[in-house]
């Protein structure tokens, strides 16, 4: 359950670290975003020389939460952090050549395979 002015953890290498989230897309009254949802984030830590700067706003997609997740099968699944992954807004591929950190395997199915198959472990 990520919500408005949550700080997370980016997974990927193009340069942010860390990001606050301050709108979750799907609706005007959407208020929590879930693994594979989409929101708009501020970019709060950032590395230097790098794709993505500190204070640029970015779209990125949740690929790790705290709350757990059920699956189909009854079972449930969750993570230690919230993380997104900054992604291209028309493409919804992401930005970065590396992502770090195991990835649900819900992405795939909600139609994020190129995430899924560059994390180095699908749960």
């Amino acid at each position: 359950m990520i919500q408005v002015q949550t700080i997370v953890k980016v997974s990927d290498n193009s340069g942010a670290k860390l990001a606050r989230v301050f709108k979750v897309l799907g609706g005007s009254k959407k208020r929590y975003a879930r693994i594979g949802d989409i929101v708009v984030a501020s970019v709060q830590s950032a590395e230097p020389r790098k794709q993505v700067k500190k204070k640029d706003i970015v779209y990125g997609v949740v690929v790790r939460q705290k709350q757990a997740l059920r699956r189909k099968d009854g079972s449930y699944i969750k993570f230690d952090e919230n993380s997104i992954v900054i992604i291209n807004k028309e493409k919804k591929e992401p930005v970065a050549g590396r992502i770090f950190g195991p990835m649900p395997r819900e992405l795939q199915e909600l139609g994020y395979q190129k995430i899924a198959s560059l994390a180095p472990e699908v749960v």
